[in-house]
């Protein structure tokens, strides 16, 4: 994608004189884009899209205009979520929904959205789960956790800005998290009393990831929140005590 002013350069040259295929040489651009251009200079609305400003790369680098919608969605782009390079130079950002949680599918639409309001969203359907994605070349600016491997091979690591967000919407974050790797459920047990066995149900959270950088995340954000957790094994995290459960229920709740 080109800006005004490298289109207008490339058009300047033209008009002194020099040959389509001699200013393709010189810039490195397509005889074909430069005689589009002599036609229409400006980008097609599609383009301007892709052209929309980046708030991490003005001169003064600031934040998405809805922070609470982006602690939320980097929280569903650390559990479930990838960005790929498009073969044209932009990129896809992804995040996988099971089909049995529509109600997960529409918040990850909505939060991609809120987050960049001037592109589009669609589901690509695949197997068992919709594939959310958005196509932007600025995606890996907003997600720079972004990059070769899988995440838990690599270090998973906040920038100071994505903290100040993180802090100010914990609960957000949580609930992106738990979306894609935890879940609400019934646990039970029995004990003995007066020789007589009984079963006990209660609910309980459960967080699974197999990074200990994104789990630490997790874990970091409960500690704020003042919810207990414990950690159940290698890769699982566990709260169960009911204050903390309560605590869960009124701000993320069950999937649906």
């Amino acid at each position: 994608m080109y800006d005004i002013a490298t289109r207008q350069s490339a058009l300047d040259l033209v008009a002194q004189g020099h040959s389509l295929n001699s200013v393709s040489k010189q810039t490195g651009i397509s005889r074909a884009a430069i005689r589009a251009w002599q036609v229409r200079i400006e980008p097609l609305p599609r383009m301007l899209i892709d052209l929309a400003p980046c708030p991490r790369c003005r001169p003064e680098p600031g934040t998405p205009d809805d922070t609470a919608a982006y602690s939320y969605l980097l929280g569903l782009y650390l559990g479930d979520g990838c960005i790929s390079p498009h073969p044209r130079g932009s990129f896809y950002l992804r995040i996988a929904c099971a089909d049995a949680w529509p109600g997960l599918i529409e918040a990850c639409r909505a939060a991609i959205t809120a987050v960049r309001p001037e592109g589009g969203v669609y589901n690509l359907q695949k197997q068992g789960y919709a594939m959310v994605t958005s196509y932007w070349r600025h995606w890996p600016c907003l997600f720079p956790q972004h990059g070769a491997g899988r995440k838990h091979e690599r270090p998973i690591i906040l920038e100071p800005w994505q903290q100040e967000i993180v802090d100010a919407h914990t609960w957000e974050f949580v609930r992106g998290l738990i979306h894609p790797d935890g879940c609400r459920a019934t646990n039970w047990t029995t004990r003995t009393i007066g020789g007589e066995t009984r079963r006990y149900e209660y609910p309980r959270y459960w967080f699974s990831n197999v990074s200990g950088d994104i789990r630490r995340l997790f874990t970091d954000a409960l500690d704020r929140l003042g919810v207990e957790w414990k950690q159940a094994n290698a890769r699982n995290i566990s709260v169960a005590r009911r204050a903390s459960v309560a605590l869960m229920d009124a701000h993320i709740g069950s999937k649906h």
